[in-house]
């Protein structure tokens, strides 16, 4: 299988744009976009009914968590795994991937998260995020 380097389409599902519920310390959110907005301002509940787009634009108008750049990525584990275990067609279709590379690659400059589809620079966070809860998945089934 080929690297996977784009969330749309047939891989849309890994983005956390992508709406799929889940519930994340007691609250219900429609994307893990919007609990990881929640968690990131600290105002969960505020966040349980937005819409993906709509959680980063309130986040921007909030502040951050003092705390934020320190916890920032196990939340983002704890978040992502949750939307993956609690939707089991969403797990099932990340086992699928394979062993296929997971990157984010994008056009906005997100070289936290993902790679700059540009310059092929970056940490990829969130790829390397889903490929280690494949194997996690791919553990609990065998």
């Amino acid at each position: 299988m080929e690297n996977i380097t784009r969330f749309r389409g047939e891989y849309e599902f890994l983005s956390n744009y992508y709406e799929a519920p889940l519930t994340y310390k007691g609250f219900a959110y429609g994307s893990s976009e919007a609990a990881y907005q929640g968690a990131k301002c600290g105002e969960a509940e505020l966040f349980s009914g937005l819409r993906p787009h709509q959680s980063k634009v309130e986040a921007r108008k909030l502040p951050t968590r003092e705390d934020w750049d320190d916890v920032k990525l196990g939340v983002m584990e704890e978040i992502v795994r949750a939307k993956f275990t609690q939707n089991e067609e969403l797990a099932e279709r990340l086992l699928a991937t394979g062993d296929a590379m997971i990157v984010e690659a994008n056009n906005w400059h997100d070289t936290f998260w993902g790679v700059d589809g540009k310059t092929g620079e970056g940490c990829n966070h969130l790829g390397k995020i889903l490929m280690k809860i494949r194997d996690e998945l791919r553990e609990t089934v065998i």
